[in-house]
């Protein structure tokens, strides 16, 4: 059974870091490509960060470049993002998705709230 699960969200103040995990199992994450969206109330589901599946390859979406940072460890099948100087506008549900060819998988998400 495939399956993305992701943990990690919380209640964090502005300015504050939290990490996010996303498991995978069921498939080879290791020959995906991994990425996290997120999706705020009212708005739309953005690509947040996404990592090639050996990870040597990372890109970011402009409003989080320089704050959160994405890796992955093959070995755990397991993906991070790394989120620092967190600000209200960061709060959304979390997503992880596996992408490989025409394939995609989607995690149910975490909530992240920056509020203080």
């Amino acid at each position: 059974q495939v399956q993305l699960v992701e943990s990690g969200g919380g209640l964090v103040q502005p300015g504050g870091s939290l990490r996010l995990s996303c498991a995978a199992s069921g498939f080879t994450s290791s020959f995906y490509a991994m990425s996290w969206y997120r999706q705020a109330p009212g708005k739309e589901r953005e690509l947040v960060a996404g990592i090639s599946s050996l990870g040597g390859t990372t890109n970011y979406a402009d409003s989080v470049k320089g704050r959160f940072t994405i890796s992955r460890d093959n070995a755990k099948n397991t993906v991070y993002l790394q989120m620092n100087s967190l600000k209200p506008e960061d709060t959304a549900v979390y997503y992880c998705n596996a992408k490989r060819k025409q394939t995609e998988y989607w995690g149910k998400g975490t909530l992240v709230t920056v509020s203080s």
